[in-house]
C-alpha cells in the first residue's frame, strides 16, 4: 500500500514547484521510519546547499558517504530511492495531503512527548510546557498569508467593500453612528481610554444592553483581587 511518506519523498526529488512550497514546513521528526528520516535529511541538505532538486544518483552517492547508516542500511535506503518514481499527481491534492500529514505527525509527536514529560523521562521540560507543545503542534499550517495583497486581490477587496455585515446595534446613538450601525458580528473590538475614565462602566453598560437584546454575554474581568 502506498504511504504518504514515500509520495512526499518522491515528489521532493521530482517536483520542483511542490518542493519549493512545502519543504520549509516539513520536519525530520515527521517521518517515523529511520531510513526515510535520514533520506529526507539528505534531500533537505541538498536543496538548501545547491538550490536544486537531487537526482536518485546524487542521493545514492551522498548516502554512500554518510556515517549515519551502516552497510546493510545503505542497501535498504538505495532500495527506497529506486522506488521514488516521478508519477503524475495533482499539485493541490498533494500539497493538502502533505499538510495533513505534517499536522497529524506533529500532534502525534506532541502527545508522545507529553507522555514522556508526565512519566518523568523527559528531564528537559516540565508539565507546564505541555500547553505550548500542543499549541505548536495544532498551529502547523502551510498558509503563509499575512494580509491582503493590494494589487493581486482587487476582486476580494471589492467584494469586501460591498459585503453587508450583520451588526449588533448599541443603545448609544453616537456609537452606532461612528460604527456605521453597530459592532460587526465575529469581530474583535477594543475600548481604549485613560485610567479612571470609565472603561469598565462602558463595558458593563454594553454587556447589559446586549443582554436586553436577547443575546448571550460573557464578561470576564482580570482586575479584581482574589
Amino acid at each position: 500500500m502506498e504511504r504518504i511518506e514515500r509520495t512526499v519523498l518522491s515528489n521532493l526529488i521530482h517536483n520542483d514547484e511542490y518542493t519549493r512550497r512545502v519543504l520549509p514546513f516539513i520536519k525530520e521528526e515527521y517521518f517515523s521510519d529511520r531510513l526515510e528520516k535520514i533520506l529526507f535529511t539528505e534531500i533537505y541538505k541538498f536543496v538548501n546547499k545547491y538550490n536544486a532538486l537531487p537526482s536518485k544518483e546524487a542521493l545514492s552517492i551522498e548516502m554512500n558517504g554518510s556515517k549515519s547508516v551502516t552497510e546493510d542500511e545503505y542497501k535498504k535506503v538505495t532500495d527506497i530511492i529506486s522506488t521514488l518514481n516521478n508519477e503524475p499527481v495533482n499539485i493541490d491534492w498533494l500539497k493538502d495531503s502533505t499538510e495533513k500529514f505534517c499536522k497529524d505527525r506533529a500532534i502525534h509527536n506532541a502527545i508522545l512527548g507529553g507522555i514522556q514529560i508526565i512519566d518523568g523521562k523527559d528531564k528537559t521540560h516540565t508539565p507546564e510546557y505541555l500547553p505550548e507543545m500542543l499549541s505548536e503542534a495544532l498551529s502547523v499550517s502551510f498558509d503563509q498569508k499575512v494580509g491582503h495583497d493590494y494589487l493581486l486581490e482587487t476582486k476580494e477587496r471589492f467584494d469586501f467593500y460591498k459585503k453587508k455585515e450583520e451588526r449588533l446595534q448599541l443603545d448609544l446613538d453616537f456609537f452606532n453612528k461612528i460604527t456605521r450601525g453597530g459592532i460587526p458580528s465575529k469581530t474583535l473590538n477594543i475600548c481604549l481610554a485613560g485610567t479612571g475614565v470609565g472603561k469598565t462602566m462602558f463595558m458593563t453598560h454594553l454587556a447589559s444592553s446586549v443582554l436586553l437584546q436577547g443575546k448571550n454575554v460573557l464578561y470576564i474581568t482580570l482586575e479584581m483581587a482574589e
